[in-house]
């Protein structure tokens, strides 16, 4: 049996290492950085567990390279440029050091003007500046489909190069490459990704952002 002094001693060390362990995981919280993705159903994983969207997937990959970020899914179905305009301030009222800005697929599908959306992805990128000075952006390219007519496609195609470019923020070339029009990687809407769909577009995501993340400083944990 133990003897009083030892059991004591033994109750004290119990409880510094559980101290250590909880002072251990608020650092490590607080040394995390946040990572604010802002778009629509896609980003929002319409149609799915949210832990099979690709922000989560994301998460997935961070933690997997011991990148200490943590990921906010600030997807909102039918959400477009405008709409991502009019909440930026508070969804960044958390702080944050990445935005990822995946938005314009509504605004092409209801023919809104390209000049209009690239006028509110520029106005997305000025508030975020302002509300997190040094916060690092990317733009997600996005692509409609030919029956909107070349003009169009052409024109929408266009913006988000020239936002990335004269806001310089970085270029995701196109969010649902290799899966935008391959029905075994959507849903039977032909429009939201599945789930292996999803696991494509993190890829997508990841390969964009992992430069530009790795120069982050204090990144790992």
């Amino acid at each position: 049996m133990l003897s009083l002094k030892n059991l004591t001693l033994a109750l004290l060390f119990c409880t510094a290492v559980s101290l250590w362990a909880e002072t251990g995981d608020a650092t490590n919280v607080a040394a995390q950085r946040r990572i604010v993705v802002l778009g629509d159903s896609i980003t929002a994983g319409f149609g799915l567990d949210p832990e099979e969207a690709y922000p989560a997937l994301l998460q997935e990959k961070l933690d997997a390279a011991r990148l200490a970020f943590a990921v906010a899914n600030a997807g909102v179905s039918g959400d477009t440029t405008a709409g991502g305009m009019r909440r930026i301030d508070w969804v960044l009222d958390g702080g944050a050091d990445v935005l990822i800005v995946a938005l314009g697929g509504n605004d092409g599908l209801r023919g809104i003007p390209p000049k209009q959306m690239e006028e509110n992805l520029l106005a997305i990128v000025q508030h975020a500046r302002a509300k997190c000075p040094g916060i690092a952006i990317f733009i997600a390219g996005m692509q409609m489909p030919s029956n909107l007519g070349a003009d169009y496609v052409r024109q929408f195609a266009a913006v988000f190069p020239r936002v990335a470019s004269t806001s310089h923020s970085t270029l995701i070339p196109y969010l649902l490459d290799g899966v935008g029009g391959v029905p075994a990687l959507n849903q039977i809407d032909r429009i939201h990704p599945s789930a292996e769909g999803q696991k494509r577009v993190a890829e997508n995501v990841w390969k964009g952002i992992k430069p530009a993340i790795d120069k982050l400083p204090a990144a790992r944990k």
